[in-house]
């Protein structure tokens, strides 16, 4: 079994995996209250998606 020569150096490995790295999920503003807003999710602030009022707040 082929093994390496020479022993792969931290930097050399590092560029290698710098495409790997996790990102923070998408998110959108929300049109009526301006907040950050996962898709397909109801305003956790004003409880609006999609223009109605499906969740009910103490912002009220």
């Amino acid at each position: 079994m082929a093994l390496p020569k020479r022993k792969i150096s931290k930097a050399r490995r590092d560029k290698r995996r710098t495409h790997q790295k996790i990102e923070g999920p998408d998110t959108s503003t929300c049109p009526e209250c301006g907040e950050a807003v996962l898709p397909h999710h109801a305003c956790a602030s004003c409880g609006v998606y999609k223009g109605r009022k499906v969740v009910d707040t103490d912002e009220d």
